[in-house]
């Protein structure tokens, strides 16, 4: 799995981009509102952030499996709200 010091900046860096995602997921949640979101750069990221789960599963990685989990739960979310908002506009 690594030293000490990787999995603590694994861990660090999971953290931190993981708890980023989480106002723009509590605004949507609550307002619905995805104007200003870009659909096809959140199937890009959700994509990727999926790849990085796999990548993690197969790396044994804990920091990056737990960071890209949560991610990949908020920002499918999104990208469902997001999605949604597309096809049938709020009024």
């Amino acid at each position: 799995m690594g030293t000490a010091l990787s999995v603590w900046v694994g861990s660090a860096a999971a953290f931190l981009t993981t708890i980023s995602f989480v106002p723009q997921a509590v605004h949507v949640l609550r307002t619905r509102h995805t104007h200003g979101i870009s659909l096809p750069m959140y199937v890009l990221f959700t994509a990727g952030v999926a790849l990085w789960l796999a990548y993690g599963v197969m790396i044994v990685s804990w920091p990056v499996i737990i960071g890209n989990v949560i991610t990949l739960v908020l920002a499918t979310i999104i990208l469902h709200i997001t999605w949604q908002n597309r096809r049938h506009p709020p009024q």
